[in-house]
């Protein structure tokens, strides 16, 4: 454990990664998915609220700004309408299996179920996203995930007792953001799938 003062930091590193995120889809550089980025910012807040209750303590603000930052990243893609991600029916069936998760914490309305789902309901939202890297992976901008990766993990090293309502939220998005960020780096999709190619055309020859 680290002093809890160093969520501070984490919300710093947060926001570098955030920052250069937001130019790069300025820029016509990065193209954000809008129903992966829209959700995380309402899951992300809604998850605070509930940790408030579960008095986690200062490592909430982390997952404050888990919620606010997004939503500067959908309010920055609507600057630069040429550059957003499409939306397609895979993207629309995930953000509405995401949303039931937040109807279903509404009718429960019991904070460490509500925790449970909005977690569910966060990493089915990321998933257009981790297709998307996949795909094509050059509409994404890593340094925003692996800084995502980075505050995370200083925010579990915050907690003085490791408990469901502390770490599960943020330690599923670490691995979700590490995850994205190693599929931009190694465009590891493209390489899979044109090695796919290749095997299938040169089985076609023969």
């Amino acid at each position: 454990m680290i002093d809890p003062r160093f969520v501070f930091l984490a919300i710093a590193v947060s926001l570098v990664g955030t920052y250069g995120y937001v130019r790069d889809t300025l820029r016509g550089e990065t193209s954000p998915n809008r129903v992966t980025w829209g959700l995380w910012a309402v899951e992300g807040i809604l998850a605070f609220v509930v940790e408030v209750q579960q008095h986690v303590g200062i490592a909430s603000l982390m997952t404050l700004t888990l919620g606010l930052l997004p939503l500067v990243v959908v309010v920055a893609s609507f600057r630069n309408r040429h550059v957003v991600w499409k939306i397609g029916k895979f993207d629309i069936f995930c953000g509405a299996v995401s949303l039931l998760g937040l109807v279903f914490w509404w009718f429960i309305n019991e904070p460490t179920i509500a925790l449970l789902s909005f977690v569910a309901a966060d990493q089915v939202a990321a998933v257009p996203t981790l297709r998307k890297s996949w795909l094509a992976p050059t509409t994404e901008s890593p340094r925003a995930f692996f800084l995502g990766f980075v505050n995370c993990a200083i925010t579990l090293f915050t907690l003085k007792h490791i408990t469901t309502a502390g770490a599960l939220f943020p330690g599923c998005i670490l691995v979700t953001d590490l995850t994205i960020g190693l599929l931009v780096v190694t465009s590891v999709g493209p390489r899979v799938r044109g090695e796919w190619r290749a095997q299938h055309a040169s089985r076609s020859l023969t």
